[in-house]
């Protein structure tokens, strides 16, 4: 017999007042939210093997000014396997005191269901645009077994769901079949793609939203009607990244390919090492954030930050607005 898990009340700890100022912020189930443009898949800033909140909401606050959509918070790039539930509630409460925040999705990854419907139902209380979701890890399960999970996620919350089709951190691909299954339900609103063939596919069927998670594949994904994407490179050049999206949408394909070839190299010394730690390394060595991941994580090896900041010096000069004297936030 399937099991399904019973919904649960919120927590006790949240007001009815919290409660309805959440749920005001949903979207009807019968409808699909938006998500579209440059969502940045954020790192957690840590300092003395804590997460630096003050680092945080500077970086959001960057970000935003930026003209980036909204922060993917607490995926792979944001550690997010690596922090407690009590870490992910005061970050996303910290940024969100910005005025005009950024939506935020949370990244909410694990193996047992039930502890990943737990999670959700502990960070419903925040006001999310949404949770980051890959299948189950490790376990390899069917297509049945992860269409099982996924509808067990959707009965712990009423935010959007975005599928993440990620095999190389999974173990397990999920196919064009079970996506399109999935998104006969509005509640599963997009899919984040890392495979090219994959995103091409499914931006031509175009039965699910569809954004872009493999960097150096953004480009073509956005010339050929791609609408969203979560790039780890516009940590470093979000601006560039949106004016990219922009040129790509408005038929401008060599403006947007003279501003994007130059980034590829950048690209892939970015995920040369176990990410996030090169791109940690890099802003770093910007002033934004110390050179500190939580273990089992490692910072980047000084001789990938050689080549990365040789890379650097061939794109053109970062915006004086990303230059921070070191000594400003190091001192704290």
């Amino acid at each position: 017999m399937t099991e399904v898990f019973p919904t649960r009340p919120a927590p006790a700890s949240t007001t009815s007042a919290d409660s309805e100022a959440s749920r005001s912020s949903l979207p009807c189930k019968a409808e699909r939210a938006q998500f579209t443009g440059i969502w940045l898949p954020m790192i957690t800033p840590m300092r003395h093997g804590k997460v630096d909140m003050d680092a945080a909401v500077q970086l959001a606050d960057h970000y935003r000014r930026a003209g980036i959509t909204g922060l993917v918070l607490f995926g792979s790039t944001g550690e997010g396997n690596l922090l407690s539930t009590a870490e992910k509630l005061a970050m996303v409460q910290a940024v969100q005191t910005l005025p005009d925040a950024l939506p935020i999705v949370v990244g909410m990854g694990g193996v047992d269901t039930r502890k990943v419907c737990d999670d959700i139902r502990r960070l419903d209380r925040l006001n999310l645009a949404g949770y980051l979701v890959p299948p189950p890890y490790y376990l390899r399960p069917s297509a049945d077994g992860i269409a099982w999970h996924y509808h067990q996620l959707a009965r712990a919350t009423q935010r959007p769901l975005m599928l993440y089709n990620v095999p190389r951190r999974t173990g397990v691909a999920m196919d064009v079949a079970t996506l399109e299954t999935l998104a006969r339900d509005p509640q599963f609103a997009a899919v984040k793609e890392c495979d090219p063939d994959m995103l091409d596919t499914l931006v031509r069927r175009n039965a699910i939203p569809v954004l872009c998670g493999e960097d150096d594949a953004f480009l073509d994904h956005a010339l050929r009607g791609g609408q969203g994407a979560i790039p780890v490179v516009a940590h470093v050049f979000p601006q560039r990244m949106v004016e990219v999206m922009r040129l790509a949408h408005a038929g401008q394909a060599d403006t947007a390919r003279s501003l994007f070839d130059p980034l590829r190299p950048l690209i892939r010394l970015l995920f040369e090492e176990p990410s996030p730690a090169p791109v940690k390394k890099l802003l770093a060595s910007q002033g934004w954030i110390a050179d500190e991941l939580r273990l089992p994580m490692t910072p980047a090896s000084d001789a990938l930050a050689a080549r990365i900041d040789k890379a650097m010096l061939r794109i053109d000069a970062p915006s004086t607005e990303r230059q921070r004297a070191a000594s400003t936030l190091f001192s704290q």
